[in-house]
C-alpha cells in the first residue's frame, strides 16, 4: 500500500473513531432506565428504578412563564433528568427561559452539552465566545433559532421593551450550568482575592465588593 493510501485509510479510521464520540451522553444499552434519584449507587448517570410509569416521562413545568422579579430579570426552568427521571440515558433535555425587559441570562457554560435555543416570544441578543476570545453574536426574534457550542461561554439578554421567552434544548440528560461570575466570586470556599485581583487587574476592595453582591442572602 502506498504511503498516500495508508494515510488516507488512517484518516478514515480516525474519522469513524471520533464520530463515535460525538454524542454528549453514552449510547443506550436498554429501552429505558428511569432514574432513581434516591439511590445511593454512584455511577456516570443514575441507577435505574424497577417500578416505572408514564409519569416518569412527563413534565408540565415549561407550560407557564417563570417569575422574573430577581436580580437578573430572567428565570431558567429546567427539564432535565432531575425533573423527568425517564430522561436517564436518553441524552436529551430542555429548559424554558423567561426574560423581563432588560433581563439577562448571564455568561455561563454547559460543560456536558451543546445548546440550541428557539425564541417563543419577543427577541433576544445572544452570543458565544470561542477559546480564542472571538465573539459570535446575533439578534434573534420569535420563531428563530441560535446554537451555542458545548462548553463555550454564552449569554442571552432581552434588550427589548416587552418580555421574551425561549425554549432551549440540550444533547445531554443533565447538561450542567456554570455561571462565570458565580463560579469566580461565590465559590465555596472562596477564591483567594489575590487570584481575582491579578486576573481582573483590580484592587482588593473591588473584588470584595463584587463578592458581597454574590454572597448568599441570609
Amino acid at each position: 500500500m502506498a504511503s498516500s493510501d495508508y494515510g488516507f485509510m488512517i484518516g478514515i479510521m480516525m474519522t469513524i473513531f471520533l464520530a463515535s464520540f460525538v454524542s454528549a451522553d453514552p449510547e443506550l444499552l436498554q429501552d429505558v432506565c428511569v432514574a432513581d434519584l434516591n439511590s445511593g449507587v454512584k455511577l456516570n448517570g443514575f441507577a435505574c428504578k424497577s417500578n416505572i410509569s408514564a409519569d416518569d416521562f412527563f413534565f408540565a413545568g415549561l407550560a407557564k412563564p417563570g417569575l422574573t422579579n430577581n436580580t437578573f430579570g430572567a428565570t431558567v426552568t429546567p427539564a432535565s433528568v432531575q425533573q423527568i427521571t425517564g430522561l436517564n440515558t436518553l441524552g436529551v433535555s430542555m429548559a424554558r427561559v423567561d426574560y423581563a425587559p432588560g433581563g439577562i441570562n448571564p455568561p455561563h457554560t454547559h460543560p456536558r452539552a451543546t445548546e440550541i435555543v428557539f425564541v417563543l416570544e419577543g427577541e433576544l441578543d445572544v452570543g458565544f465566545i470561542t477559546t480564542d476570545n472571538k465573539l459570535f453574536s446575533k439578534t434573534i426574534k420569535k420563531g428563530e433559532i441560535f446554537t451555542f457550542p458545548r462548553g463555550l461561554i454564552h449569554f442571552q439578554i432581552n434588550n427589548g421593551k416587552v418580555p421574551a421567552a425561549a425554549i432551549a434544548a440540550f444533547n445531554s440528560q443533565l447538561p450542567g450550568t456554570q455561571r462565570v461570575a458565580n463560579a469566580l466570586f461565590a465559590s465555596s470556599p472562596t477564591v483567594d482575592d489575590v487570584v481575582l485581583t491579578k486576573a481582573f487587574q483590580v484592587g482588593t476592595k473591588e473584588v470584595e465588593k463584587i463578592k458581597a453582591k454574590f454572597a448568599p442572602k441570609k
